[in-house]
Parts: C-alpha cells; sequence; structure tokens
C-alpha cells in the first residue's frame, strides 16, 4: 500500500477508536448506580448528576469548540479532548465526592469537543467515503456504550475491581485512544476562520437547513435519553422481571448499532436522505405504538430492536446531514457545534420532563404520546434536512 493509505488506514483506526471510547464514561454509570449510592450515601439527585453533568458540558461547549480550533488546530482540539477525558476518568477514581463530580465534568468537556470535531474530521479527510466513515464512527459509537453497560458490574463485583475502578478502567482505553491519534499531530495547524464566530453563528440560525438539521440532532437525542432512563422502569411496572427489563434496553443499544452503521453508508449514496428519514421514524412510531397498545410484554423484544434500530439510524443521520449539508471542514464544525450544543441541551431536560408527565398523569401512555408527537416533529425536520442542498 502507498504512504497515503497507511495514513487513511490509522486515520479510520484512530477515529473508530475515539469514537469507541466517547461513551463508556457515561455508559458505564447506570449499573453502578446501586454500588455508588450504598458506598457514598449520596441523594438520588445527586446520582443523577453523574448523568445530567456530561450531558451539560455537551450542550455549553459544542458550541465552543471553533474558539479552540483557532487556537490549536482541529488534531490538537482533539488531542485536548483526549487528554480532558483521560484525566476525567482518572481523577474520579479518587475516594472523595468532589472528585467523583469534578472528573465527570472535566470528561464530559472532553467528550463534547471530540464529538463536535469527528463530523468536520470526517468531511476533510474522507470526501469520497464520509457516508462509510460516519457509519463506522457512529456504529462504535454505539458499541462503546452497550460493552460498558454490559461490563460495568463484571468488573466491579466479579474481578472486584470495586465501582471506581470499574468507572476508572476507562482511562487505559482513552489513553490507547489518545496514542493512536497522536501521530495525527504532525499535520496540525491552527484553524484560519474565514469568519467571526458571531458572523457564523447569524449565518446558520438564519438557515432554515441549518435550523433543522439541529434541530433534527435535538429531537433524536431527546428520545434516546428519555428511552435509556425510563424504558427498564416502563416495563418493570408493566410486570417484567428486573433482569430481562434491562435486556431490553440493551437489545436497543445493540440493535442501534446496526442503524448507526447502516444507514448512512446507504443514504450518503442518494442525492436526497427523505426516504432513509421517512423508513426511520416509520419504525419508531410503529415500536412506540406497539409499546403503548399491546401491554402484553410477550412481544416486548420486537418493538426494542425496531425502536434501537431507529434511534441508532436516527443518530447517525444526524451526523450525515451535519457533513452532507456543508461545503467544507470549517462549516462542518459550526454546524456542528451548535446543532449538538441545541441536542444535547434539549436531551438533558427529556428525562425529567417524561418523568414529569407521568408524575403529573400517573401512567406511562400519556408520557409515551409525546414521543410519538417527538417522533412527527423529527420527521418535518429529517425532511427538510434531506434536501439536496448546502447551507
Amino acid at each position: 500500500m502507498s504512504p497515503e493509505q497507511n495514513r487513511k488506514i490509522l486515520l479510520i483506526t484512530a477515529i473508530a477508536v475515539i469514537a469507541f471510547n466517547l461513551r463508556p464514561a457515561i455508559g458505564a454509570v447506570g449499573p453502578l448506580i446501586y454500588e455508588i449510592r450504598l458506598d457514598t450515601g449520596l441523594s438520588n439527585t445527586l446520582l443523577g448528576m453523574l448523568t445530567t453533568l456530561p450531558v451539560l458540558a455537551f450542550g455549553i461547549f459544542s458550541i465552543l469548540t471553533p474558539f479552540f480550533t483557532k487556537k490549536m488546530g482541529t488534531e490538537g482540539t482533539m488531542t485536548l479532548a483526549l487528554i480532558l477525558l483521560t484525566a476525567g476518568l482518572l481523577i474520579r477514581i479518587y475516594p472523595a465526592h468532589t472528585a467523583l463530580f469534578a472528573g465527570t465534568a472535566v470528561l464530559g468537556v472532553g467528550i463534547a469537543l471530540a464529538n463536535v470535531l469527528l463530523p468536520g474530521i470526517v468531511k476533510k479527510s474522507f470526501p469520497n467515503r464520509y457516508g462509510l466513515v460516519t457509519g463506522i464512527y457512529s456504529a462504535m459509537l454505539g458499541t462503546g456504550a452497550a460493552i460498558s453497560s454490559g461490563i460495568s458490574v463484571p468488573l466491579s463485583e466479579g474481578l472486584n475491581f470495586g465501582w471506581r475502578w470499574s468507572l476508572g478502567f476507562w482511562a487505559a482505553m482513552s489513553f490507547i485512544a489518545l496514542l493512536i491519534w497522536l501521530p495525527q499531530m504532525r499535520k496540525n495547524i491552527p484553524v484560519i476562520a474565514n469568519r467571526s464566530f458571531r458572523s457564523a453563528l447569524k449565518h446558520l440560525t438564519t438557515s432554515g437547513i441549518a435550523l433543522n438539521v439541529a434541530l433534527f440532532m435535538g429531537l433524536q437525542s431527546l428520545t434516546f435519553f428519555i428511552i435509556v432512563a425510563w424504558l427498564p422502569e416502563i416495563l418493570i411496572e408493566r410486570g417484567m422481571e428486573t433482569a430481562r427489563a434491562g435486556l431490553m434496553l440493551a437489545i436497543v443499544q445493540g440493535s442501534g448499532v446496526l442503524g448507526t452503521f447502516l444507514m448512512p453508508a446507504w443514504a450518503s449514496r442518494r442525492q436526497r436522505q427523505r426516504l432513509p428519514v421517512g423508513i426511520l421514524v416509520g419504525l419508531e412510531v410503529i415500536s412506540l405504538l406497539g409499546l403503548i397498545f399491546i401491554t402484553d410484554t410477550t412481544y416486548t423484544e420486537f418493538w426494542a430492536s425496531l425502536l434501537g434500530i431507529s434511534l441508532g439510524g436516527c443518530f447517525g443521520m444526524a451526523l450525515l446531514f451535519i457533513v452532507l449539508r456543508t461545503k467544507d471542514s470549517e462549516t462542518a464544525n459550526e454546524l456542528s457545534g451548535m446543532a449538538q450544543s441545541a441536542g444535547y441541551t434539549l436531551a438533558a431536560i427529556g428525562p425529567a420532563l417524561f418523568g414529569g408527565l407521568h408524575d403529573l398523569i400517573g401512567n406511562w401512555t400519556t408520557p409515551l404520546m409525546f414521543l410519538l408527537i417527538v417522533s412527527i416533529l423529527k420527521f418535518w425536520s429529517g425532511w427538510i434536512s434531506g434536501r439536496s442542498e448546502y447551507i
């Protein structure tokens, strides 16, 4: 192979390994909440902050990423992101409440920066293969989330790591990602912006396409985090065993990997992406209707699989829209920052809003109907985002 081919393979490998590491810091927490509560005595509100803090960091720092790239370059900012992720994971090992929350905030900033940078890197480095590469890294995001959820308790209890070292285990993985990424620093230069941050933001907020890409990102994030937070509880209240209810969430995340890999690769070859959006939202509506009206849990695996494919595919499409609707990597970074800032801000309030609806109404049917409304809005924003136009 030529040196250029070797460089591309190394870059794809780095992108895939980085993507794999962007969810375990969050996904590993949920299964360990019971152990953390017993050991620390923290309230459920504070324990919830272990998930909410990173998502809030995504919302705040995503839109600020261009500031970092102008000073440090894209490759340099990604290096900083991986350093922050690794440092945050290590800080959480220290046996103090302040270290637990401080480490969570630090790693949240690192993940936020990396989330925003990946679409721009793909846009710049793989202009003819962005669908395939987007599918690879979005699938790796889902794989990291699923694996971390599955092995957290075995690491803590089976291997006697304890919950702190079970969370800290992922620092070794993120450090490996940093080492794989470092060769990219040889071509790092500060990004010379063609426009100021204010003018870029004004341009994006006056673009119908940009606003709908941001809305699509936000709505898919909202639904995903609601399902992650509440699906097991909904099923347990219907009489499902706790272990099986947890398995349903694993099915959602596992089937989501299939959607995130296949949909961007297919949709990128189409002039418009309206059909893929329609298929994905259609699967989501069918699965939600099944969960609402067929309360017999015999069929839940089927609904969970359909829902997972839809949620995973919508996430992959949201990332693909950032690449498809922009002409250059600078605009892709700006749109990625705006879309992910809006998306994760919405996602941060989603689980609380969903739970509040349940407390107010007294059933799960009404909150699930709310998700149907979200699906319709998602279809509308995806329909507009799927136009063959540039921002």
